[in-house]
């Protein structure tokens, strides 16, 4: 029975590749720009947003690895330091070695460690204070990458 899922699952990974090709390839006009194909460039600057750290890797560990293929120059900004079983010290130092595997430098790294932003399921953070925190951060680290899928033509 495993043998049937991994021949399923591959016969599916193979489809997806195949209809990702096809999407990008248009035999009238040969290959298409990643501009054309929805893809951004290299060179863009993307920025991870997560509430602790092991988010990063948890949830969005093979989209960092994407954009690293991609030449993205990513930052992340990562709103506590996981202090909830006072262990912030730990996790902040894990976090930089993740993002060191995962390809993002320390210095794009941001880790926020205040009051304002606790790292207890019990607190609601202040939506403007987090909207004004992550709108700072875009402007310094001069972040260009923009989601293309709700953009009006």
């Amino acid at each position: 029975m495993e043998v049937v899922g991994l021949v399923c699952g591959a016969a599916a990974a193979v489809v997806v590749l195949a209809w990702g090709f096809l999407w990008v390839w248009d035999p009238s006009e040969g290959m298409k720009s990643r501009e054309q194909a929805g893809l951004p460039g290299a060179g863009s600057r993307s920025l991870l947003v997560i509430a602790h750290p092991d988010d990063e890797a948890m949830f969005f560990a093979p989209t960092v690895l994407g954009l690293g293929r991609l030449r993205h120059r990513v930052s992340l900004l990562c709103f506590s330091a996981g202090n909830y079983y006072n262990q912030g010290e730990i996790r902040k130092k894990e976090l930089l070695q993740s993002c060191g595997v995962l390809g993002i430098p320390p210095s794009s790294v941001m880790i926020i460690d205040n009051r304002d932003f606790p790292d207890d399921p019990g607190v609601q953070w202040d939506t403007e204070l987090v909207a004004n925190t992550l709108l700072r951060h875009v402007e310094v680290n001069d972040i260009n990458l923009k989601d293309k899928s709700n953009a009006r033509s």
